[in-house]
């Protein structure tokens, strides 16, 4: 037997320097299922396993990593289940056990929260099964990797969009309002570490004035609306709104929208969704943030393809966990900041289409900026 050692890149890929001599997969079959009945297949195929948080958090969750992951595991020649757990925490755990007691050789997690996730986890560790965190990191997990993007320049691709969108419309010393992102997702933590860093040194200096600042429970846009709605009657002069993706972007132009002030007042976001990419359009929201998901999922699916077929994979990076203080191995990858000049982007590497964003009420804004087909 010779020994293989993978290294993955911070691009997501994957070199090979030797061979192991190890039995090959069965012709895999690959599946993306998004129903919670189920609770796993249970059919005792070898295969990942991939969990999913919810459909309602961000658009990503419910179509974009599904259809992303089926194409990248099909590519890497590895079976793959993928469920959501569709923001039930209880049912997270139960798909998770059913998974690695009934064929799955690998799990990942995009989890709900710390404590499913970290229950889910252990169900793996308990047989030996080796784990990788999905997007969000577990906190306390104990993940043996974790593949995501590089959160804190999400977070400062953020503070710097408001800012240029401040400047633009030349406010002097405006109130900032922040909407964070749910408070037990690491990856909220780390957006606003990301955006803090900037935005507390213009407060200081007197640029921008600190308004509000509030986190929104599992990103709930319902529950953003709310917050929001409570921050514009206390703070009217509200003047930029930080907010970490587009979901709560979206809820808070709906509050905009009511007082008048959309398009008036800068919204920040994330994820370049659909919605959002159409609020840069009307001009009510004046930035997203790219995270280009077809390499995440293909970055987790050589990753753990290799770990699927007994190679050893080795991963430059790494990422300190805060609660436990341990360090999991990580494969980062690069944000970019969108703006109605830029969505052609998201387009051109085929992230979102022009038939999609330009729906009827779109299409001479679209026009207008060059978004064709």
């Amino acid at each position: 037997m010779r020994d293989r050692l993978l290294t993955i890149a911070a691009a997501g890929l994957l070199v090979t320097a030797t061979v192991t001599a190890c039995s090959r997969p069965d012709e895999p079959e690959t599946r993306a299922g998004t129903s919670t009945t189920t609770l796993g297949r249970g059919d005792g195929r070898a295969r990942v396993g991939i969990i999913l948080p919810d459909t309602t958090s961000a658009q990503r969750w419910s179509s974009d990593d599904p259809k992303y992951l089926k194409a990248a595991f099909a590519a890497q020649n590895v079976p793959v289940e993928v469920e959501n757990a569709r923001g039930n925490p209880a049912d997270f755990v139960k798909i998770a056990q059913n998974m690695v007691d009934h064929g799955v050789q690998v799990l990942a997690v995009a989890a709900i929260d710390s404590e499913s996730g970290r229950q889910a986890l252990q169900a793996a560790r308990a047989k030996s099964i080796p784990t990788i965190d999905y997007d969000r990191l577990t906190l306390n997990g104990g993940a043996d990797y974790y593949v995501s993007f590089d959160n804190v320049k999400v977070g400062q691709l953020q503070a710097l969009g408001l800012s240029r969108c401040l400047r633009e419309r030349n406010r002097k010393t405006p109130v900032i309002a922040e909407l964070n992102g749910s408070p037990d997702d690491n990856n909220a933590t780390q957006f606003k570490s990301g955006y803090d860093e900037y935005l507390a040194d213009w407060y200081d200096d007197g640029t921008f004035r600190k308004g509000p600042d509030q986190s929104v429970p599992d990103w709930q846009p319902v529950e953003a609306e709310k917050i929001f709605a409570q921050m514009l009657s206390q703070r009217p002069d509200i003047g930029g709104v930080l907010a970490a993706n587009d979901g709560l972007a979206g809820a808070v132009i709906k509050v905009l929208t009511k007082h008048k002030l959309n398009g008036k007042v800068p919204v920040t976001g994330q994820d370049a969704s659909v919605p959002g990419l159409q609020a840069l359009l009307t001009g009510d929201q004046c930035m997203t943030v790219y995270k280009p998901i077809q390499p995440e999922a293909a970055t987790l699916a050589k990753l753990a393809g290799a770990l699927f077929r007994k190679e050893r994979p080795r991963v430059p990076g790494k990422t300190k966990d805060p609660a436990s203080g341990a360090y999991v191995p990580t494969v980062s990858i690069d944000p970019s900041a969108i703006t109605v000049d830029t969505i052609d982007t998201v387009v051109e590497q085929n992230f979102a289409s022009v038939r999609d964003i330009c729906t009827p009420d779109y299409a001479r804004l679209c026009h207008r900026y060059g978004l064709t087909e």
